[in-house]
């Protein structure tokens, strides 16, 4: 349903359906599924010479997607006072749905985050460790860490101070799926790509059409320049093919052919839209920026799942 045939008299499901339409939309749970797939794959081939999958997988699934939804939740708080300046219709700035009504869909989102890694564990444990770590880290972004001033006059910190969550997430999600594993380097090259990742992310949807640009809303375009801030997402967009290629041969120890030719098909799409951006710089560009740049995202790790799948194989089991 359009949020704007919404009322306080609609039925609460709808207004928070409308809210997540807006604001955390289904159809991300895609990367974030592939996200904890490919992040069990690499700790599963790395520590157990093998790869399985099981019903324990879905609620791996289930609970990496909750956590970017209290990333989201957390981002609500934040930017509240902001939003309501800049976008007064959106949902919550609406009224249509409270931040208490957010602060309660934060509750259950912790709960079964919590409960499933202290499941794993049997109590305290490495995965419940690392969750917390995790979490702490977050409660730390949504303080913007003491230094919010600080860190909205120098936006290229607040980028690397948020992005730091990604190994964190990574190391948590390898413990949902091998429960007290030890590090491995390619562990580490996933944690690396899920930073660059989300830097790389980060900065596309911040680099802004002209239209767009408002002085209550700082931007790395604002900050580089519109080339400036452009280039400087070819040049990530080309470490993260860089560091998905890294991956692959240090858990082969070659490329495939096949695995080559999808990364680079999407690195020459995602250099062609962002020389058209540069040629003329606007919101609908934007917006195209910021598709190819999740799709060589999902491509990386779909294709790095391929390959541990097609050289280590897969078992399946109920449990």
């Amino acid at each position: 349903m359009n949020a704007a045939a919404l009322n306080l008299a609609s039925p609460f499901g709808q207004r928070l359906l409308a809210w997540m339409n807006e604001r955390f939309p289904f159809a991300n749970a895609l990367l974030f599924f592939i996200l904890y797939l490919a992040t069990a794959a690499v700790a599963r081939a790395t520590l157990e010479g093998s790869v399985s999958l099981s019903l324990y997988d879905l609620m791996g699934c289930l609970v990496t997607w909750s956590f970017f939804l209290l990333l989201r939740v957390f981002d609500e708080h934040k930017d509240y006072a902001l939003d309501c300046l800049n976008h007064p219709q959106r949902v919550l700035q609406s009224g249509l749905i409270t931040l208490n009504h957010l602060k309660a869909l934060a509750a259950l989102a912790l709960a079964l985050q919590l409960s499933w890694s202290l499941w794993l564990d049997g109590g305290l444990g490495q995965t419940t460790v690392a969750w917390l770590v995790m979490f702490g880290w977050t409660c730390l972004m949504g303080k913007e860490f003491f230094v919010a001033d600080w860190l909205n006059r120098h936006l290229t910190w607040y980028a690397v101070s948020h992005m730091l969550v990604m190994p964190l997430i990574v190391w948590w999600l390898a413990n949902l799926a091998v429960p007290g594993l030890s590090f491995s380097p390619p562990l580490g090259i996933l944690m690396a790509l899920a930073f660059v990742s989300g830097f790389c992310f980060e900065i596309t949807r911040k680099t802004k059409g002209p239209e767009e640009e408002r002085d209550t809303v700082e931007s790395y375009s604002r900050i580089f320049g519109t080339r400036g801030s452009a280039m400087l997402v070819m040049g990530l967009v080309t470490a993260m093919v860089i560091t998905q290629l890294w991956l692959i041969h240090s858990l082969t120890g070659h490329w495939p052919v096949w695995a080559l030719v999808i990364l680079a098909a999407f690195w020459v799409l995602g250099m062609h839209q962002l020389r058209q951006f540069l040629q003329a710089p606007s919101a609908k560009g934007r917006e195209k920026n910021e598709a190819v740049v999740a799709l060589t995202m999902l491509a990386g790790y779909a294709v790095l799942i391929a390959v541990v799948l097609t050289t280590q194989g897969v078992t399946l089991a109920l449990l």
